[in-house]
């Protein structure tokens, strides 16, 4: 069996698949891998003409592709303390927000989302004009004045410093404090079409590819390396140890429930559409 699979070149990405594309899982079907940011993932997986069996893609997209696409439980992005940022040029607060020009990573990301959450508390009145840009082209757009605010990913959250720029909020920290939850980033959905065998020979390849990092790290380092895109493998590392955890191993009950209720919150705010009962169900 061989499957068409996408995921992005950050570091716990191809730390947690470098074993599976690289042939070394036993029994564990070949993968054509193709790199694509998670904006461009979420939009192959809503659109539905994508011909990838397997996608990396943002939490907040699940309400609209799992008529088509199951969620693995394993392989994905939850965690503690690894929220997305709120990056101002100045200190502030969230009132500060109100009416500014904020760049995103995407409106359909788990970010925008727990973003839209957290200023519904706290910025009065609502943000301004909100702009969609690559992720690691917001952090020199905010240092430079294009926008007033960015809601920054990943490995930014070492380096932010670096460009003068300020915390003003942490959309992990809020979302922990009000639910107790882990925080719910990047998923990995594979066609239902595929059948219930195959999914489930997915999410043992998946599972067992993170252990065989884990036992071996140095063994995906040059695998990471080559797509960090000239990342400091002292921040590659703090990526990894950051994103890649034992909910990356298996979902568990309390990953579930972040899942489950960060829609559900999403869904009473009318932000996407309401889960069905079963639509988290793996095979």
């Amino acid at each position: 069996m061989q499957l068409k699979i996408a995921y992005s070149p950050c570091p716990n990405d191809t730390f947690v698949f470098d074993a599976w594309a690289h042939g070394r899982v036993p029994g564990a079907p070949h993968l054509d891998v193709t790199f694509a940011d998670i904006d461009v993932t979420n939009g192959w997986a809503e659109g539905g003409a994508d011909d990838h069996d397997v996608l990396k893609v943002s939490y907040a997209v699940l309400p609209w592709i799992l008529d088509e696409y199951a969620l693995l439980p394993c392989g994905g992005a939850l965690g503690r303390g690894c929220g997305p940022l709120v990056l101002t040029r100045e200190p502030g607060s969230g009132a500060d927000l109100a009416g500014k020009t904020v760049a995103v990573p995407s409106e359909r990301s788990t970010a925008y989302l727990l973003f839209r959450l957290w200023a519904a508390e706290t910025v009065p009145g609502g943000v301004g004009e909100v702009v969609v840009l690559p992720f690691h082209e917001i952090m020199p757009a905010v240092r430079d004045g294009k926008v007033d605010a960015g809601l920054v990913i990943h490995e930014a959250r070492f380096t932010y410093a670096s460009y003068g720029l300020h915390r003003l909020a942490d959309m992990g920290e809020h979302w922990e404090s009000t639910t107790g939850l882990p925080i719910p980033l990047g998923a990995i959905v594979a066609r239902r079409s595929l059948g219930e065998e195959a999914l489930r020979l997915l999410a043992d390849s998946a599972r067992r590819s993170v252990r065989m990092a884990w036992d071996d790290p140095e063994a995906s380092r040059p695998y990471v390396m080559e797509h960090a895109q000239e990342m400091d493998p002292k921040v590659a590392d703090q990526h990894i140890g950051l994103y890649v955890n034992e909910f990356t191993a298996d979902l568990g009950e309390d990953g579930y429930a972040a899942v489950r209720g960060l829609l559900t919150r999403a869904a009473a705010e009318g932000l996407v559409p309401p889960l069905g009962p079963d639509a988290l169900a793996f095979p």
